[in-house]
This record gives C-alpha cells, structure tokens and sequence, in this order.
C-alpha cells in the first residue's frame, strides 16, 4: 500500500538533489504509509508530538507512538519501509513521551549516512523535534512543507477506490439524515442518528465533520450540530465528511422539517441547477478560478445572494486539498483529481440552501462518486 506514492516522493527529492527529508505534517504522513490513526478527540494527548516519516535515499522510515503503532497497518512489512515506536502512555512515572520521541528522531539522524541538507517539512514541527536534530546534531535544514501537494493531487487507482468507499458511507449518512429530520428534532439528533448509521455500516468509529445547522441560526452557514430544534418548515444543512482508510469524502444535503415554503423549493431548485452547472465545467484543462467565478455569476444572475465560502475544493488525506476552486487559484484541472462542488445561498436567521457532491476528473468529463438523494420532500 502507498508504495506508488513513497515511488513519487523519493524520484522528486532526486530530482531536487536532496538525500533525506523528514516529512511531519498529518496528511503527508498518511499518504506515504496509510498511518491514520483515530480522530475522535484530536491529536492523541500522550503523543509527543506529530508522526514523522524520514526518508533517504528511498527508503521511509516511520516513526509513531507506541500505543497507535496497530493504526500503521503492514507499513513495516514493506520492503521500502521502516516502523519505529517510542513509549508515550506510562503509569511507572510521569509521561516523557516528547523527549522519547526526539531521543528516536536524534538516533535515526545520527544514523544517516547521507550529508548536506535535511528537507524538513517545517510547519508542523514542534520545538523538542527541532532541538533534536538542529541543536543536538547540527543539520541544516531547508523548508519542504509545499512539496508533496502537486502529488497528491492526482489520486491513483488505490486512492481513488478509498475514496469510492468512504463517499460510500457518506451517501449511509445523508439517507439517516433525510429520515431523521423533523419538527421537534435537533440538530444533535440528526446527527447523532447519521453517525450511528455510518458506524454501524463501518463496524467501527468513523471520524465525521462538518455541519448540521438550522436555517434559523444567525450564522447558518455552518457549525456543529447543537441543541436547535426545528421547527415545523425549517430548513437544515447537513454537510458530511467522512474519513475511511486514511481517505476522506465530503457532501452536503439541504433538508426541510415537513413541507419546505414555495421560497425553499425555489432555492432548492436553483441551488441544484447551480450544481449541475458547475458540474458540466469540471473537465481537463478547466482553470479552478474560472470554475468559482462562472458559479459565482450563475447565483447572481438568478438574483440569489452569494455565497461568501470557496466553490469548492479536493479531497484526500487531508479533508480540504489543492486544487481549491476559489478566487485565487490558477490551478489547472487533470484526470485524477478528485473536486468537490458546493454552491449555495443564505439568508441569515431565516433559511439558507447548499448541495455538494465529489467529482472524479476524468479524460472527458468527470464522474460524480456521490449518490445520495438531493431531492426536497414531495419533489419528484
């Protein structure tokens, strides 16, 4: 697993003359070895501080923590790959969890037999980790924070079918979703019933984001879900992420509690056309930019108010990654990218309508991976 993606990672580092790199940021990590580990409550409170991959002259080492070492899979059996552990969880005295995390970071640098620069992905970083390999041994370092997104942002084959699956269970969630929205019902509820849908799909816990927000809330654009109640006619946005193998999905469904208003319906109907506009430009060759600001026109010329959030983005190792179809990007589109659209319109304290699907770029077109139902009740 990952093998095509360590392959790329260690033909760029020849090409840019560099022998070593320490690679620390989350979504790097997994994407060169499949190290996901739970994210539940955040970061693990006995890592000493981020998974790291060191790599040189093509071979990957993994460094993770001792209690999250099952999360690395057979990453150690792999003949380019190394897994190493430190101890974080300890009952026999107080946790040293970032001293022993440096203290195996300073053994593998001193063990290098290459020389010259370390390419360091900076930003991810701590302190102890810095002092371990700059104070303690004298490195110096240069910043490769950017380079591995160029790469990931054509998925191959293996990262596409992870992302098949985990869109697969999003599509579980927004089915719970539909059913459980209804007068009286809170946000929380509803979202309490699609994360239990999705996990028992799973057979596991499945990390969730993003939004399950009433219509009536002041800011409703998105947040966690709280305790809102709807009311009879309100309007939710339940926008899903989901993350399956280290890979993550994205979407979003507009709901209504009972029958929506002849206003909502118009809106869903618009916001739909919207999507389906936005979804004939996703093709090879297309500019990010002109995708944002050709959707951005198709909400104004309906005379609907702008959305002030991205038109959209990919999908990965990471939940948001390059290429963003935003204002700024120049990005080009090409076949293995994988986009995620999501136009919508709001009306603060009152209602508000977004509908997302993830998109494959294919040689021709796109495929639309998401197969959830965007219909409104009593739309046929």
């Amino acid at each position: 697993m990952h093998q095509i993606q360590r392959q790329q990672t260690a033909e760029l580092l020849r090409q840019r003359g560099i022998s070593r790199a320490l690679f620390a940021h989350q979504e790097s990590v997994a994407w060169l070895t499949g190290y996901a580990p739970p994210l539940d409550m955040g970061t693990n409170h006995f890592a000493g501080g981020p998974a790291l991959v060191w790599v040189e002259d093509g071979h990957f080492t993994l460094i993770v923590q001792d209690g999250l070492a099952a999360h690395a899979g057979a990453f150690n059996d792999e003949p380019d790959g190394t897994l190493l552990t430190y101890r974080a969880y300890t009952v026999d005295g107080p946790s040293q969890s970032s001293a022993n995390q440096a203290e195996v970071l300073r053994s593998v640098a001193k063990s290098s037999r290459a020389r010259g620069m370390l390419a360091v992905e900076m930003d991810a970083l701590t302190a102890r980790l810095f002092e371990a390999i700059v104070f303690g041994l004298g490195i110096d370092l240069t910043p490769c924070d950017g380079w591995l997104k160029p790469l990931r942002m054509i998925k191959n084959a293996e990262e596409i079918a992870l992302i098949r699956a985990t869109c697969a269970l999003t599509d579980i969630g927004h089915a719970a979703a539909r059913a459980a929205v209804a007068p009286g019902m809170r946000e929380i509820d509803i979202w309490m019933e699609l994360q239990s849908a999705i996990n028992r799909t799973a057979g596991h816990r499945v990390p969730l984001g993003n939004d399950c927000t009433a219509g009536t809330r002041a800011f409703n654009i998105g947040a966690w879900p709280g305790d809102v109640a709807l009311r009879p006619g309100d309007s939710i946005i339940v926008d899903l992420s989901t993350r399956l193998g280290g890979y993550w999905s994205d979407s979003c469904m507009t709901h209504y509690a009972g029958e929506p208003s002849d206003k909502q319906i118009a809106t869903h109907r618009f916001i739909q056309s919207a999507l389906d506009y936005a979804i004939a430009l996703v093709k090879p060759g297309a500019i990010a930019r002109e995708i944002d600001a050709a959707v951005r026109a198709f909400i104004a010329k309906g005379g609907y108010p702008v959305y002030p959030h991205h038109t959209g983005h990919s999908v990965g190792t990471g939940p948001h990654e390059e290429p963003r179809i935003a204002p700024y990007n120049d990005a080009v589109l090409a076949p293995g990218m994988v986009i995620l659209l999501e136009p919508g319109t709001y009306w603060p304290g009152e209602t508000g309508c977004r509908l997302e699907d993830a998109l494959l770029v294919t040689t021709d077109g796109c495929e639309v991976l998401t197969h959830f139902d965007h219909t409104y009740p009593g739309q046929s």
